[in-house]
């Protein structure tokens, strides 16, 4: 499973995460349903967040209940269907389709015959894509073109925010398209601006997550192909995730408590995640210091688990590489505020925080 924003159970009530869940195993369903079997490989948890946006624009429906799944620890779950589920899917599998065509016109399958094999699926999936697009009213074309221009902006020399593009104009007309369906063509403008900077992000933290691999192996890096530090990455995250935030205040919701939690605290959580694991090994070393070896490394580390910081910390060394580490739960007084409303208002509403 891939994608930037993945809440652990410890950030969702109850009633949330069975929520999002529901939205994870429709989408997956729904790829299975209109794609066949294989095409359930391209589910994934940005994917659903189109299922959510469509939802929540919505009075909701009730789904239907989907038996045990090895999954879900063979239990059952009542899943999304209808729209949503099909959307979400639609746009899962162009996006995977054109992940298959990337990896292979870089070699990085190391067969031919693997990669003749990659560009065939990735046709038919991005064929049936498109049969489905048409049916929900979206053109599959400007998710298709996206993708087909984006090979040519990663060797052109381009700033970071030309080759960023692509991906913020795919996603900003999945955003667009559920408030299309929903039938709110008012909230079509703040939606694409939320799903443009949402794109942004997507490629921004896939960056900072490969830049340590992509430098051992000399892979392709928006960030060192357009010479951007990781001062600047963050600068441009931090922007992009307010951007966020205010577009989603433009919305008009029927039910926005899911997706405000995912589009605004779980994406800053994925934010702090992803820069805080960006560091090189030199740098890690000269601010903490040298590593500590198993003795001393295994007494900071009780005194970690005893002081409560492996659990309720934004952030603590790491015991024996002194590397920032987030904390188990990390305990953000607006989320657990938010958590804690038993109340018939928005979530963050009764919360007394800058939500």
């Amino acid at each position: 499973m891939f994608g930037m924003i993945r809440p652990c159970r410890h950030t969702l009530t109850p009633a949330l995460r069975s929520e999002w869940m529901g939205h994870l195993c429709g989408l997956c369903y729904a790829l299975r349903d209109e794609h066949g079997q294989a095409a359930r490989v391209a589910t994934n948890y940005d994917g659903l967040l189109i299922s959510v946006l469509l939802d929540a624009q919505t009075t909701g429906g009730k789904g239907r209940l989907a038996g045990p799944c090895a999954l879900r620890g063979m239990r059952t779950q009542r899943v999304a269907t209808g729209d949503g589920a099909r959307l979400a899917a639609t746009v899962s599998l162009i996006l995977a389709s054109a992940q298959l065509s990337d990896h292979a016109a870089d070699g990085d399958y190391g067969s031919r015959a693997v990669a003749a094999v990659a560009r065939r699926t990735a046709g038919r999936w991005a064929r049936k894509a498109s049969g489905t697009a048409a049916d929900l009213g979206l053109d599959a074309g400007v998710l298709l073109d996206a993708v087909a221009r984006q090979p040519a902006l990663e060797h052109a020399g381009s700033t970071l925010l030309t080759v960023t593009e692509p991906t913020e104009t795919a996603t900003a007309a999945a955003f667009t398209h559920t408030a299309v369906l929903a039938g709110h063509p008012e909230n079509a403008a703040p939606l694409a601006e939320a799903g443009r900077l949402f794109g942004r992000l997507a490629h921004l933290l896939d960056a900072v997550e490969d830049l340590r691999e992509d430098t051992t192996t000399g892979a392709w890096n928006p960030l060192r192909a357009t010479g951007t530090d990781l001062v600047a990455a963050r600068t441009l995250a931090t922007d992009a995730a307010l951007g966020i935030r205010l577009a989603l205040d433009e919305v008009s919701w029927s039910r926005r408590k899911l997706a405000h939690k995912l589009l605004v605290h779980e994406l800053d959580r994925s934010i702090g995640h992803a820069f805080a694991h960006a560091e090189n090994e030199d740098t890690k070393k000269q601010k903490h210091g040298p590593q500590r070896s198993l003795v001393p490394g295994c007494a900071a580390a009780a005194g970690l688990f005893c002081t409560c910081q492996v659990c309720c910390s934004d952030s603590y060394p790491h015991p024996w590489t002194g590397e920032p580490v987030q904390g188990w739960c990390r305990n953000e007084t607006c989320d657990g505020a938010c958590d804690c409303c038993d109340c018939s208002c928005d979530c963050c509403d009764c919360c007394d925080c800058n939500c």
